[in-house]
């Protein structure tokens, strides 16, 4: 049995228009993965998880999660949207 394993080939990056569009790209796409998935799955509880506690002094480090959110709200998606798979890769497209 022949095993095909994925491996990041960084001459993928260049058929991209943009480093930056690249990375983009995948932090939205990974979130719609993640939204799609079961409410009682591991990862989409992790992600939701909040800390409790206080935050350290000074100015917050930021997260993944509020990254993602920022891209989302700049694109005008929301958690609805990314269960419409056409309409959520017609907008990763668009990024690109």
């Amino acid at each position: 049995m022949h095993i095909v394993r994925k491996v990041f080939q960084p001459e993928y990056i260049y058929l991209y228009s943009s480093v930056v569009g690249f990375a983009v790209y995948s932090l939205v796409h990974v979130h719609g993965h993640v939204l799609r998935k079961d409410d009682d799955d591991w990862v989409k509880k992790f992600m939701e998880y909040e800390v409790e506690g206080p935050r350290p002094r000074g100015r917050p480090k930021r997260t993944w999660i509020e990254f993602v959110r920022e891209d989302c709200k700049t694109r005008k998606l929301n958690k609805v949207d990314a269960m419409d798979r056409c309409k959520w890769r017609k907008v990763l497209k668009a990024v690109l």
